[in-house]
């Protein structure tokens, strides 16, 4: 067995631990100043809506000697707005023009196959109409919205809604985290990058809900016993199940890197970052969010509940009755090796083999005493 499946083993038996719980505020703040650093990156530089969201004309033309930023220049100077253009795997460009009138599509087609020096014909164009695009942008919103809404209602009825308010906290800090990084970034966003965010939102909840569940099944009656406080069982379910979460996020971060750095970087294949930085990104944000996030605030809302406090108070005062009675009865094993003149940890010597003295085992006139053998 290698050893990751050891240390997963190990964690998950409760033989070693590592208190997230304990240092959730450490959590809280790097996630405070993550998120304070996405919401500023949207607010400075905002996002790069693609056509589909703004409207617009996409010409794709065929393989050319001229260099992206030539090509930026042509753009902008036959349609008069800026250009977005990307470099394709076979050598082609991609010219991206929003917030264009798609009705001077033909003219600026024909500047563009003058400038390049191709056939008119052989450059293809993709027109998008500013309705079109509000028409997207809205069903975007609209089907997030539902999604949050059946997430905490079932999350609500599946669990508690202390839960569903951790796990709603968590999705919200991922898609914060990952449209921030657009924005810095500088990505197109297109309707394969609101796919991407749901996808990623999806695989967030996976993670926390088997947290969520391991956490359901080991504090059922917890307030039966004293000898665990709820949030140590929460860091125990999160130790359970640290090690699949880390495997499976893994697993899937590896595809998506490869769309992202070999398909989108080294190949040159610029449709694909839409979708993959949007699965990178938030892959990694909500496998975060579930260990950090979600269950430290779950353990949080539910050290406030009166039943949980006083289960608290409880196991505290009995450790302490423990610790103490632990130390009276050491107090009082020192003393009594301190009375009888010895160390406490004293151990007796080891000697050779004690020798009978003669007039021992022996009667009168040196005559053996006892019954003959």
């Amino acid at each position: 067995m290698s050893k990751l499946g050891n240390l997963g083993a190990r964690l998950h038996r409760g033989e070693i631990s590592y208190d997230f719980i304990g240092h959730r505020k450490i959590w809280y703040g790097i996630s405070i100043l993550i998120t304070i650093t996405a919401i500023l990156g949207l607010a400075v530089r905002g996002l790069n809506m693609g056509i589909d969201f703004q409207g617009g004309a996409v010409f794709t033309t065929p393989k050319t000697s001229v260099s992206v930023s030539q090509a930026e220049e042509y753009a902008k100077d036959a349609s008069g707005h800026d250009a977005v253009v990307q470099k394709l795997g076979n050598g082609a460009l991609r010219i991206q023009i929003a917030g264009m009138d798609t009705q001077q599509s033909d003219q600026i087609k024909t500047e563009l196959a003058q400038d390049f020096k191709v056939d008119k014909e052989k450059i293809a164009a993709d027109l998008v109409g500013p309705s079109w695009g509000d028409q997207i942008a809205n069903k975007a919103w609209q089907g997030l919205a539902i999604f949050m809404v059946l997430v905490v209602i079932y999350l609500a009825i599946a669990f508690e809604w202390r839960m569903a308010i951790a796990a709603l906290v968590a999705l919200i800090h991922d898609i914060t985290i990952t449209t921030g990084i657009y924005a810095l970034v500088g990505f197109e966003v297109t309707p394969g990058t609101v796919i991407g965010l749901l996808t990623i939102l999806g695989y967030s909840l996976y993670d926390t809900v088997v947290v969520f569940d391991s956490l359901k099944e080991q504090t059922k009656d917890i307030t039966k016993q004293t000898k665990v406080t709820y949030s140590e069982i929460a860091n125990r379910s999160i130790n359970g199940t640290l090690v699949r979460s880390i495997n499976t996020t893994v697993v899937a971060l590896l595809p998506v890197a490869g769309l992202l750095f070999i398909g989108g970087g080294f190949l040159g294949a610029g449709t694909l970052n839409d979708i993959s930085l949007s699965l990178f990104v938030g892959l990694a944000a909500g496998a975060y969010s579930s260990i950090f996030i979600a269950t430290p605030l779950v353990a949080d809302l539910k050290e406030r509940e009166p039943q949980i406090r006083a289960l608290r108070k409880r196991v505290l005062a009995k450790r302490a009755q423990a610790a103490s009675t632990e130390d009276l009865v050491e107090a009082r094993t020192g003393a009594a090796g301190d009375a009888a003149g010895e160390p406490e940890d004293a151990t007796p010597a080891v000697v050779g083999p004690r020798h009978q003295p003669a007039s021992r085992g022996r009667g009168r006139g040196g005559r053996p005493s006892g019954k003959r053998r």
